[in-house]
């Protein structure tokens, strides 16, 4: 012991001071996006305020307008952006040029107990503890109030679109409720719930500070609080202590900290400590926010390496699987001896209702919150939660599922799939039993039978090319035919080639339909006024099914591209159980326009823009033109201003509207007109799928 402490002397011995003036006042401010050497010493300091609770601060600094590298012409279309043309006393920007920028804090720590600002002077060491340590970064407010106004000048040039999902009847029955007493979890629910911890932080009112530079007269009268006042160690004996005590101080035995943390949400956790969590707890909480998301969402929230297999076998414990995506089982949102904060319908009956909601969007996309209602009979506030939870209101139209229906997925999981269809079935026998319906009655028209037939692919591949070989000889007979029928000097030509089996064992494509178009001459594209192709009138006519695919989605959408088409086409292919569609396998695009054009649609001739980059399949845009109803002449009015111009105001359509058919159109159909055809971008409206943004 004795070589040890001469090789390692004491040279020095320092008076540790424990200042305590400043210990409920000191904050230690740190700003990450600046660089160290950058310091604010020297910028003007217009304003400050702090919430000492929350412990949140704005700092509000001077922008230097004429230096060099400040951009003039930016900063007067930000100040215009956020205060408009007008002049107000609550404008943000006064002079009219952004002249100023706010600096917000968060908390860098929650616990700092063990942090310290140390001065040193004259051999003696004075450190006193601080209150806070907070990051201060700029803070876009600003935007959002510009967004905000861009928002009202959109809504005045459109003529104050209704935002209305549902066409509700101007008189409504008044229900009056008298709230019962207020359990005790109910009570601890809403304590804990965002809104009410959000209204408690607004709750406290922030205190305005007047801010000294460091080389002011203030500054340096409060540096002198950094040093102890009581210098006799008697009256600072929190450091006297014996080596046994000081020793335990510096290595305290591991006990759990009770660290006090801000109020803020409780159901709110950072990524960080999102993933210190098991991966079934973060799973849950992830769904238990989100309520319904793609599994290569959930796996991008996760940490990299995780295996896909453990995340399925979670996954299937606290969500069920709707058109292709994961959606938060019931019971998890609504656990056991819990109530509806809105109503106080017990958890049970809020599962109930939720799982018929969820098994109605296995079968289709849209639901009216009316019919739904009025099968499940809860109060219309837990309905529409129910369905702000997986899907989006649309005008006129009703809610549609949120999210597409993820293809790949039923593909790449088959097993998955069938299993979670399986369980459908069970929570379907039980809601029929409740709720007392026929499943029958919510079954899509012409929705393929489910049949429990598993057909592989190879299987597939080898019955296709059966019947290419088998449709040859009969397709070269009508090819002579033809050529024997066909007037002397017409240019037909019959020209034998084998058939192919298909590449990198993919099915081999149906050519019958663009060899049997060739004896009548190509179809030169698709005008407004053009037919389908003779495809049909020798037999070669699109598949039933692929017309009945059509029909349908050009029910849902009145104007579609060819190249988004062919993107739903895909996946509803991708949703068919297996060994059905096997006559939608070998589809060519000729034949999918053929389908278009007998489904009461043709193509409109829009022009796009000369800097346009779409391809050719998104150039081609079809639309409804006969549906039986009193706006099909609107429609077809509308489609040929688009056939001018790749964008109109709503200003011209309406003036147009009225000069043909008179003022007696509502504005109610106007808006569904332009809803079900167009949409909207900066004031101007285009065609769907031709929007350029």
């Amino acid at each position: 012991m004795a070589s040890g402490e001469d090789d390692d002397p004491v040279i020095e011995e320092i008076d540790v001071y424990l200042a305590k003036s400043l210990a409920e006042k000191l904050y230690l401010f740190q700003y990450p996006v600046r660089p160290s050497m950058s310091t604010y010493d020297d910028v003007n300091h217009l304003s400050a305020k702090i919430k000492p609770k929350q412990q949140k601060v704005e700092l509000e600094m001077a922008i230097n307008t004429m230096s060099p590298n400040y951009c003039r012409s930016k900063g007067e279309q930000i100040a215009l952006n956020v205060d408009g043309a007008t002049y107000e006393e609550t404008n943000t920007y006064s002079t009219k040029i952004m002249d100023k920028q706010t600096f917000a804090s968060i908390q860098a720590t929650t616990n700092t107990s063990r942090f310290a600002a140390a001065v040193f002077r004259k051999g003696e060491l004075h450190i006193t503890p601080l209150q806070g340590i907070l990051q201060l970064r700029p803070s876009f407010t600003y935007l959002d109030r510009a967004d905000g106004k861009q928002r009202e000048r959109e809504a005045a040039n459109e003529g104050g679109d209704s935002s209305q999902d549902e066409a509700e009847e101007d008189v409504k029955a008044i229900t009056v409720r008298f709230s019962r007493p207020e359990s005790e979890q109910a009570r601890q629910r809403r304590v804990q719930s965002y809104e009410f911890l959000q209204r408690k932080q607004a709750e406290e009112s922030w205190v305005h500070l007047h801010y000294h530079g460091l080389k002011d007269g203030r500054s340096e009268h409060e540096r002198q609080y950094l040093y102890c006042q009581a210098m006799d160690a008697s009256d600072n004996s929190e450091l006297v202590k014996t080596p046994k005590e000081y020793l335990a101080m510096l290595m305290p035995p591991l006990a759990e900290e009770k660290i006090v943390r801000p109020t803020g949400p409780s159901n709110v956790l950072s990524m960080a400590q999102l993933r210190t969590l098991p991966l079934a707890e973060q799973i849950k909480t992830l769904m238990k926010n989100v309520k319904v998301m793609p599994f290569s969402n959930l796996m991008g929230l996760l940490a990299t390496g995780i295996d896909s297999t453990a995340v399925l076998r979670c996954i299937q414990q606290v969500a069920l699987l709707v058109q292709g995506n994961w959606v938060v089982k019931s019971d998890v949102l609504y656990p056991k001896n819990t109530c509806s904060p809105h109503s106080g319908v017990p958890a049970e009956l809020l599962c109930r209702g939720r799982d018929f909601v969820m098994w109605r969007f296995t079968l289709e996309r849209w639901l009216m919150r009316k019919e739904v209602a009025a099968i499940i009979k809860l109060p219309p506030e837990d309905v529409k939660d129910f369905l702000e939870h997986m899907a989006v209101p649309r005008i006129n139209r009703g809610w549609e599922f949120a999210l597409p229906n993820d293809g790949m997925f039923i593909m790449k999981h088959p097993d998955v799939t069938h299993r979670q269809q399986m369980l459908w079935l069970g929570i379907q026998s039980k809601l029929e039993k409740v709720f007392n319906f026929n499943k029958d009655d919510f079954i899509p028209k012409n929705a393929p039978a489910q049949e429990s037939v598993h057909v592989s692919g190879e299987q597939r591949l080898k019955a296709a090319q059966e019947r290419a070989r088998q449709s040859q000889p009969s397709l070269q007979r009508a090819l002579l035919a033809k050529r024997r029928e066909a007037p002397p000097g017409s240019d037909v030509q019959v020209k034998q080639e084998p058939l192919s089996d298909g590449e990198d064992g993919e099915q081999p494509m149906d050519t019958s339909s663009a060899t049997a178009g060739s004896l009548n001459g190509a179809i030169n594209g698709y005008s407004g006024a053009g037919s389908p192709a003779s495809d049909h009138a020798n037999g070669t006519a699109p598949p039933t099914e692929l017309r009945d695919f059509v029909s349908k989605t050009f029910k849902r959408d009145s104007v579609l591209t060819l190249s988004e088409l062919k993107r739903l086409f895909n996946l509803h292919l991708a949703s068919l159980p297996a060994g059905h569609g096997s006559a939608l396998m070998a589809v060519s695009d000729r034949m999918l326009q053929d389908a278009i054009l007998l489904s009461q649609c043709k193509q409109i001739l829009v022009p796009f823009p000369p800097q346009s980059t779409a391809a050719p399949d998104e150039q081609k845009v079809f639309g409804v033109w006969e549906t039986g109803d009193a706006l099909d002449k609107h429609r077809r009015l509308l489609y040929e201003l688009f056939s001018s111009n790749f964008r109109v105001r709503r200003k011209v359509i309406q003036t147009r509207l009225a000069q043909e058919f008179g003022d007696d159109l509502a504005k109610t159909d106007v808006d569904r007109l332009l809803k079900e055809c167009c949409g909207s971008l900066s004031g101007w409206w285009y065609l769907k799928g031709t929007t350029q943004s």
